[in-house]
C-alpha cells in the first residue's frame, strides 16, 4: 500500500510520485487511472525482468491491458543508440501506435532510455516510470530528463520528457545488489549537502538503518528526496538555473564515468568521488569550513562509498570536463556547497586550477 505521494506541479505535464513497500502491484491499477489504454510495452532488463515482470504483467492484463516485454542487456555501457535502436524495432515490430503506452520497469539507464524512446516514438507517447534501484528512485525517474551517452559524453543526446506518473516500490530494493544499493545511496547524500540541512543530519543519524534497508527510513529518506528534487524541477523543469544544483558532484563524477568508459564505476559510486572533490573545492573556495567539509567526506565513507579520483593525468580530465553539458563560453558552471544544505554556482574557466585542488597534476 502507497504511505506517501508527492505531486509534481507542472501545468498540464503534472503528476503523483507514489512512494511505498509492496505497491508493485498497483501499476495496472494506476495506468487505468491515469487513462491510457492499448498496449502497455514493458521496457526492462534481463536482470530485472526474470524478477519483476511477471508480477507487472499479471496487473496491466488485470486491468485491461494488453503487454509487451522489450527486455534489454544490463548496464550503463549499453545506454547508447544501438540499445535505443532495439526499442523502436520491439515497438514497430509490434505496430503500437500514439494510443499506446511505455512502463519502464528497472533503473535510471531503462528509465532515461525507455523515456527517450517515449519522447521521439511517434514524436511522443506516454510512459510511466517503475524505477526498481535506489539511484532511479531518488534521482533519474523524477523530473524528465530522457537520453542515451554519448561516446565522447554522458547524456549528450536526450529530451526533457515527463512521465504520467512514478511508482516506486522499496520492496523491490530488497534484490539489489550491495554495491548497487550504496551507490543509491550517494545520491541522497546530494540532496542534504546543497538543499536540505536538516535531512543530510538525518543521514548522518540513520546510516546504519540505511545501510540495514529498514523500511521506514527508507521510505522517509526516497520521500524527501523525491520531494526535494519535485521542488527543484518546478522551478526549473530545464534547467535553466536551478535545477544545475542537482549536478552537485556529477561534474567530475561524469568526467570519471567518461574516462572509465562507463564501466569501472556505478554512477552514484562517481557521484560519491565527485561529492568528496566539491566539498573540497568548496571548501578552498571559502564556501564551506573544514569541518562542514569533514562531515560531508564522513558521511559518504560511512555508506561504504569510493572517494579517490582514479589516476587519469590532467588532460584526461580537461578534455573530458569540457564536454560536460554545464560547459559555456564563460565556463564550466560548478556547483558548490555553501556550508552544508546550501549551494553556490561558480563558473569556471581555469580547469588546470580546479583539477590542482583535487590533487590533479600534470
Amino acid at each position: 500500500m502507497t504511505v506517501d505521494t508527492i505531486k509534481i506541479e507542472l501545468g498540464d505535464r503534472s503528476y503523483e510520485i507514489g512512494i511505498g513497500a509492496g505497491n508493485l502491484d498497483g501499476i495496472g491499477a494506476l495506468c487505468k487511472k491515469l487513462g491510457l489504454s492499448g498496449t502497455a510495452a514493458v521496457v526492462s532488463n534481463t536482470t530485472v525482468a526474470p524478477l519483476y515482470f511477471q508480477r507487472v504483467e499479471a496487473s496491466l492484463q488485470a486491468a485491461g491491458f494488453r503487454t509487451l516485454l522489450v527486455s534489454l542487456p544490463d548496464g550503463e555501457s549499453y545506454k547508447n543508440s544501438a540499445t535505443l535502436n532495439l526499442i523502436y524495432d520491439a515497438l514497430v515490430d509490434a505496430s503500437l501506435d500514439r494510443g499506446s503506452f511505455i512502463v519502464a520497469l528497472g533503473g535510471g539507464v531503462i528509465g532515461d532510455m525507455a523515456g527517450f524512446a517515449a519522447a521521439s516514438y511517434l514524436r511522443g507517447i506516454p510512459f510511466v516510470q517503475v524505477p526498481t534501484t535506489l539511484l532511479s528512485q531518488v534521482d533519474s525517474s523524477v523530473g524528465g530528463k530522457t537520453g542515451i551517452n554519448h561516446p565522447r559524453g554522458k547524456n549528450l543526446i536526450g529530451a526533457f520528457y515527463q512521465p504520467r506518473a512514478v511508482l516506486i516500490d522499496v520492496a523491490t530494493l530488497d534484490t539489489l545488489p550491495e554495491r548497487e544499493f550504496r551507490a543509491g545511496l550517494g545520491e541522497i547524500v546530494k540532496y542534504g549537502a546543497v538543499l536540505d540541512r536538516d535531512f543530510f543530519s538525518f543521514l548522518e543519524d540513520n546510516a546504519k538503518l540505511l545501510l540495514a534497508r529498514d523500511r521506514d527510513s527508507l521510505i522517509h529518506a526516497v520521500s524527501r528526496s523525491c520531494a526535494i528534487k519535485g521542488y527543484v524541477v518546478e522551478q526549473d523543469e530545464r534547467e535553466g538555473g536551478l535545477r544545475a544544483v542537482l549536478n552537485y558532484g556529477h561534474t567530475l563524477g561524469h568526467a570519471v564515468e567518461t574516462l572509465t568508459g562507463y564501466t569501472n564505476y556505478l554512477h552514484g559510486e562517481a557521484v560519491a568521488i565527485g561529492m568528496v572533490q566539491a566539498a573540497r573545492i568548496s571548501q578552498q573556495y571559502g564556501f564551506c569550513s573544514q569541518e562542514d567539509h569533514d562531515r560531508i567526506v564522513s558521511l559518504i565513507v560511512s555508506l561504504g562509498l569510493p572517494t579517490e579520483l582514479p589516476p587519469f593525468p590532467a588532460q584526461a580530465y580537461a578534455e573530458a570536463l569540457s564536454h560536460d553539458k554545464k560547459v559555456r563560453q564563460s565556463g564550466l558552471l560548478f556547483i558548490c556547497n555553501n556550508g552544508i544544505g546550501g549551494h553556490r554556482m561558480e563558473r569556471i574557466k581555469d580547469l588546470t586550477a580546479l583539477l590542482e585542488i583535487c590533487g590533479i597534476g600534470e
